[in-house]
């Protein structure tokens, strides 16, 4: 076939005797396509330690760090970062790991001048200084912020999402930056909007980076990479995203001892791997069952109070149902689900199959929750990365989600993120739990706020996690149901709560 077309080229554009055309020619091609097939080949690069596999980041990097609080964190890396100084870094990650460890200590010695983040949460000086103004922050969706990740990876420069529709983000508004006496420099810019199938989408714009680091529990000489339980969550996308991708593992195993179905990151996607020099693996909430043979009963008043809005909000389980239950009361209501009933819980972090607490003995830094609390699964659990944990959630495959709020609306607009310039723990993934058509959003909550104001009010004044998206309320004096059109109705009475308490408490505006 080669020989054919020599032939018709020489015909053609030569008048060398064609034999001598073939001989010389097909050498040289034959010289060039074994060139080819070898000299493109990229090997990935190992080193002896994570000072040297950072050397050449430079100030002013963009970083993406996998990790979910502690959880999957690159830790050598990071401490490699701290010990060369290198500043002006804009960070990408969830959220920033605690105030003395993980992205922490990089805040700590001043050498971030952005974080792209959907959590603030427990990291007190993270919260300090962004609203001191020392610290810009760009506040994503965590279903977003994995999805901006994952569409930089995949050479997909944006896409739209029904992700924060109506909210700040989606109007532009969220301070990036606070002035020095507190008053907003710097905002996020509008959204661009368009409506797909009578429904209303925002376009978001992919994010990529410089750099990656990423922890891996095992790579082998190939640099194939395998993931442990929940600390897999964003390190995948991280990994695909970067020019540069930097894994730091526990493990270095010899080639074939990682099967191809267990890879979870080709070596595609990875520049270099570390082996760390060590792991402290430390946990960010340390959750331990407690003794069954101990009877724990609730006695405060506000405990009381707690257990009344935990006991109801287990009546909404359903046999079979996917659930994925926030931070707080949410969470404990997994702890009452009625006998006979099988609830398959979900975690943003990417677990599926929550089970209960662990015993001391059972405690995996690796297995978290999305609160960062320990956890086990039950039999049948699966582990995944936080792509596909939002997939599920956007997509409405999640049959009930269940969360706390700061304020309801009569026409079922959430807000429960922050309290502009005193209280911003960002939104995580809240505003992605409720945008999904198909997911019944039950609302867990306190039914007035410290000082007696009414949570469940007329319009929200603080800004919106979603606009519309509320189908029920469960407070301790009572169970709300929520329509666009009709407003609230009540259709459960709390024991010992009358009709009037119920309205003295709720806003007067508000239609019951």
């Amino acid at each position: 076939m080669a020989s054919q077309v020599l032939r018709r080229f020489w015909s053609r554009r030569t008048r060398l005797n064609p034999e001598l055309f073939l001989k010389k020619y097909t050498d040289n091609i034959r010289v060039a396509v074994c060139g080819f097939s070898a000299s493109s080949v990229r090997k990935v690069t190992f080193y002896g330690n994570a000072e040297d596999a950072i050397k050449d980041v430079k100030d002013g990097s963009k970083l993406l760090l996998g990790g979910f609080g502690l959880c999957g964190i690159p830790e050598n890396l990071i401490a490699a970062l701290v010990k060369a100084k290198i500043k002006e870094l804009t960070v990408v990650s969830n959220n920033a790991g605690t105030n003395d460890f993980g992205i922490g200590l990089l805040l700590n010695e001043r050498l971030v001048k952005r974080m792209i983040s959907s959590y603030i949460g427990e990291n007190l000086e993270f919260g300090r200084q962004y609203l001191a103004g020392e610290l810009e922050v760009e506040l994503t969706p965590q279903g977003t912020l994995v999805e901006r990740i994952r569409a930089g990876g995949a050479g997909i420069p944006a896409f739209f999402t029904p992700t924060a529709v109506g909210t700040l983000i989606h109007d532009g508004g969220v301070p990036i930056k606070y002035n020095a006496d507190k008053k907003v420099a710097l905002t996020s810019q509008p959204r661009e909007s368009r409506t797909f199938n009578g429904r209303e989408y925002i376009m978001e714009e992919a994010i990529t980076g410089d750099f990656a680091f990423v922890k891996a529990w095992k790579a082998d000489h190939l640099g194939n990479l395998v993931f442990r339980k929940s600390a897999r969550n964003f390190n995948p996308v991280m990994c695909k995203a970067a020019k540069i991708t930097i894994a730091e593992v526990e493990e270095i195993v010899d080639v074939g001892q990682i099967q191809p179905d267990d890879v979870h990151v080709p070596n595609i996607f990875v520049h270099r791997v570390v082996k760390g020099a060590k792991y402290e693996k430390r946990i960010e909430k340390l959750t331990i069952a407690k003794d069954k043979d101990t009877k724990h009963k609730a006695t405060s008043p506000s405990a009381l109070l707690r257990e009344r809005i935990i006991r109801r909000a287990a009546l909404e389980f359903t046999d079979g149902m996917y659930a994925n239950l926030g931070i707080g009361i949410p969470m404990l209501a997994s702890s009452y689900i009625p006998k006979g009933i099988t609830v398959h819980l979900h975690s943003e972090n990417g677990i599926l199959g929550l089970g209960p607490l662990p015993v001391e003995a059972e405690v995996d830094p690796d297995l978290i929750n999305a609160g960062k609390e320990t956890v086990t699964v039950l039999a049948g659990a699966s582990y995944f990365s936080s792509d596909d944990s939002f997939a599920m959630i956007r997509g409405g495959h999640i049959d009930l989600t269940m969360l706390g709020a700061m304020e309801v609306s009569q026409q079922g607009d959430l807000a429960n993120w922050m309290i502009p310039g005193k209280v911003v723990k960002g939104m995580g993934g809240a505003m992605d739990l409720v945008s999904a058509l198909d997911t019944k959003v039950v609302v867990t909550m306190e039914h007035t706020a410290k000082g007696g104001a009414p949570k469940i009010v007329e319009t929200c004044s603080l800004p919106l996690t979603g606009r519309n998206c509320v189908d029920k309320i469960i407070t301790e004096k009572g169970v709300f149901e929520v329509d666009v059109e009709d407003g609230l109705t009540l259709v459960e009475l709390a024991e010992g709560v009358t009709i009037e308490d119920v309205i003295n408490t709720t806003d007067r505006k508000s239609v019951v």
